[in-house]
């Protein structure tokens, strides 16, 4: 559950930012810099970035953001009744 949360907060970041992520994979040589340079954009770690990275165009649609950040809550709130 943490994971998937940690991811979709990357993701939904990525989506706020998508002009610097654009940019900062445009930058990088091959993908693993791309991996480092998302993730210090970020601040996020591997996981996260390749996330990111594996990003599909559809899902930086607006119906697909708000079911991305309602999940996220979703998460958020499991985790929390679980401490």
């Amino acid at each position: 559950m943490q994971e998937e949360l940690s991811i979709l907060e990357a993701l939904l970041q990525a989506m706020d930012r998508r002009g610097e992520v654009f940019q900062a994979i445009e930058d990088s040589e091959d993908v693993d810099e791309a991996i480092q340079r998302v993730g210090q954009l970020l601040g996020v770690g591997a996981i996260e970035s390749r996330a990111v990275l594996d990003l599909q165009a559809r899902r930086l649609t607006r119906d697909q953001r708000r079911k991305s950040a309602f999940r996220a809550n979703e998460l958020r709130s499991l985790l929390l009744k679980d401490l």
